[in-house]
């Protein structure tokens, strides 16, 4: 033979014969035989159990010698057999010498290394105990004496072992929980894809994109939302020489969204919306059970509603405030599909064509990408009240809703100068003569550059005039814009005339309104 199998505690990692074999590591002895605590790295044979007659110290040269030469070691009261077995001697033959046995190599440990030795106490855990802790060691959540009984047990049985390899390779396939919301790009990728294949019979207009995709995105969050979020507290800001902040119903948000539509509808020459044709076009268009009919007054069917956004707004509150939330969806959500069908059948001929907002009209093209900007503006105040995340909308999108609002700040700056809101000094310029100008830099998606005419509309934006200079993120222009950062506080690099860039952000918060 050529030397033990295996043997107690650290050493080599194979039995001397050089072939790389782990030697296995003996098997633990009952927790009744064995003392309480197991000297954590002890080296030499192990202490006598009760019962058995009392030898030499243990380590000791009496004692060390003969284990290392295969003499038996003492083993505890029960009579385990489970201590390593030792070599067999050797009977001389032919006179010749007899063979030397192999010695394992025993590690030194010097006395300071022996008295740092700490002591661990290994719980008394049962088989079936431990195998049930192997998912939760494979993922590190096992107390501290939980971990040593399953690392001491993983020593001893093989089956428990395979399995605790099989849970850490598991372990390694885990990641971080993905979103399952879809992509807010998905829908616009999947209609480029269809039309890039086979184009649309009746295309809608690339200015209506941007309305058709953020309706269908806040109508995805109302369905996602359910019938019990009607009537959560949704906080709405809006700039009104000053922060204005109140509070309304989700119900009374998309209300608002029914009420301020209904002007590009009004130009377009549709009937009022009403619930009954909303709940059958439902019913077709989604496959739903028909809802009960909710019918309105014949008064409140006839009321011409005002064209302000306000005043409109206020009034249909009153005419419809009974009614439910699912009803107001419909209501909505229909009129959202007959202004884009109408709108695609109409085409680009009616693109400059104005729609009339009571205080200002805006052309059909501007009208559905300002819809579009108050549609994603209200969803994402729906998305915050109740903790639901929100997208900004596609790049191209983005592009359009920043391009508007940008153009509309020259005017926006005229009227704050008529109303005698401005700061900096005018200078009075001909119409269609180079004046003061300020360079507005938006970066990030949709982002671009602008020149914008600070003493008059009528006079041209030059860059040999350029007195101011502001760069902001897209995001953020798009929260000045509706009221939701007040210009003080606005994320902006600003050089030059600070008077001129002070009308800018003002007149920026100015176009926000309920």
């Amino acid at each position: 033979m050529s030397g033990p199998t295996y043997h107690d505690g650290d050493g080599p990692s194979d039995d001397g014969r050089g072939d790389g074999r782990r030697a296995r590591v003996p098997a633990q002895r009952e927790q009744h035989d064995a003392p309480d605590d197991v000297p954590f790295g002890s080296f030499g044979p192990q202490s006598p159990g009760p019962g058995t007659p009392a030898g030499p110290a243990t380590g000791s040269p009496a004692e060390t010698a003969p284990a290392a030469l295969g003499a038996p070691r003492p083993t505890g009261s029960s009579g385990s057999s489970e201590s390593p077995v030792s070599p067999e001697p050797t009977e001389p033959t032919d006179g010749a010498d007899p063979p030397v046995p192999h010695l394992p190599h025993l590690p030194r440990v010097s006395p300071a290394t022996a008295s740092a030795v700490t002591t661990v106490r290994v719980p008394p855990y049962d088989h079936g105990t431990l195998k049930s802790l192997l998912g939760a060691w494979a993922l590190a959540a096992c107390s501290r004496d939980e971990t040593l009984a399953v690392e001491v047990h993983l020593t001893d049985c093989a089956s428990c072992a395979e399995e605790a390899l099989r849970l850490r390779d598991a372990v390694g396939l885990l990641h971080q929980e993905d979103s399952l919301d879809l992509d807010p790009l998905l829908r616009a990728r999947v209609l480029e894809g269809c039309l890039g294949r086979r184009p649309a019979r009746i295309p809608v207009p690339e200015w209506a994109g941007p309305y058709d995709a953020e309706a269908a995105r806040l109508d995805a969050l109302l369905r996602d939302l359910g019938d019990g979020y009607w009537t959560a507290p949704v906080r709405l800001q809006w700039f009104d020489g000053a922060p204005v902040t109140r509070e309304f119903t989700v119900g009374q948000v998309i209300a608002h969204l029914i009420a301020v539509d209904g002007l590009v509808g009004r130009a377009l020459g549709l009937p009022q919306q009403s619930i009954e044709t909303a709940a059958d076009d439902a019913t077709e268009r989604y496959g739903l059970d028909r809802p009960r009919p909710v019918r309105l007054s014949h008064a409140a069917e006839e009321i011409e509603l005002p064209r302000s956004p306000a005043a409109r707004t206020a009034a249909h509150w009153a005419a419809h405030q009974d009614l439910p939330g699912a009803t107001l969806r419909l209501l909505w959500r229909e009129q959202s599909h007959r202004l884009v069908r109408t709108i695609a059948f109409a085409g680009e001929g009616v693109a400059g064509l104005p729609v009339d907002h009571g205080d200002f009209e805006l052309p059909f093209q501007d009208a559905f990408v300002d819809r579009a900007f108050a549609c994603w503006t209200h969803a994402t105040d729906i998305a915050e009240a109740v903790d639901y995340p929100y997208d900004t909308p596609a790049e191209g999108h983005m592009r359009q809703i920043v391009g508007l609002t940008a153009g509309k700040l020259t005017r926006a700056l005229a009227a704050r100068r008529r109303a005698g809101l401005a700061t900096s000094p005018a200078r009075l310029v001909a119409a269609g003569s180079p004046g003061r100008s300020l360079k507005l830099e938006i970066e990030g998606d949709g982002g671009g550059e602008w020149l914008l005419a600070l003493d008059s509309p009528g006079a041209v934006a030059s860059p040999d005039h350029q007195v101011a200079h502001v760069a902001m993120d897209s995001l953020e222009f798009c929260q000045l814009a509706t009221g939701h950062v007040v210009p003080e506080r606005v994320a902006a690099g600003k050089a030059g005339d600070r008077a001129a860039i002070r009308d800018v952000l003002y007149a920026t918060a100015a176009l926000s309104r309920l």
